[in-house]
């Protein structure tokens, strides 16, 4: 009797627990942050928890800007680093096909679908040339990424994105009197997270 007891509570909990694994789907993280930097800047990042598969990536950081001149047949190349906010929504599609094939997600590594809307306000510029401004701008920006993690805390990213780009104060830069535009995303980044 006590083995019929004992070999019915096992099957119970054995049965309890392949239905628990069974109904548990890969998850984005609740909260991750870290640094990352690109050909062209560094960001500080943030991505927060919406659901499962969507995490709101929240972003500050210095996007730079080389640019070439020439003076007195001399060429120089310059630089301008400008502030930059952005927040994206990301959609990480393929967490569950990751995992189920024993791959890592950690750090919400995976391809995902993203929604880049970053301005960049006239606030201040750093670069070596003087009386530079950029103006105030807006850049919305529908994308396809990966994002992978390389050992513990550091990750990578790359993908493309073509979308919308707005001048508010087109002051400084004309395009045929035309404030609107079209903006390419080469994203390539490498980053850590703490």
């Amino acid at each position: 009797m006590k083995i019929h007891l004992l070999l019915l509570v096992f099957s119970l909990g054995t049965i309890a627990a392949t239905a628990q694994n069974k109904s548990q789907h890969a998850s984005v993280e609740q909260s991750i942050s870290g640094v990352q930097t690109g050909i062209l800047g560094i960001w500080f990042h943030n991505e927060a928890k919406l659901s499962n598969s969507i995490a709101l990536r929240s972003e500050i950081g210095l996007d730079a800007g080389i640019f070439g001149r020439s003076i007195k047949n001399d060429f120089n190349v310059d630089y301008v680093f400008a502030p930059v906010l952005t927040v994206e929504p990301r959609w990480y599609y393929n967490l569950d096909k990751r995992l189920s094939k024993g791959k890592s997600i950690k750090n919400n590594s995976g391809n995902f679908i993203g929604l880049k809307i970053s301005f960049n306000p006239d606030l201040f510029v750093i670069s070596n040339v003087d009386y530079v401004s950029v103006p105030n701008q807006l850049f919305i920006i529908p994308k396809w990424a990966i994002k992978r993690v390389i050992g513990k805390h550091f990750t990578y990213e790359a993908g493309i994105g073509l979308g919308y780009h707005h001048i508010f104060d087109n002051q400084y830069f004309r395009v045929e009197n035309d404030d609107e535009t079209i903006a390419l995303d080469l994203h390539l980044r490498i980053g850590y997270t703490f």
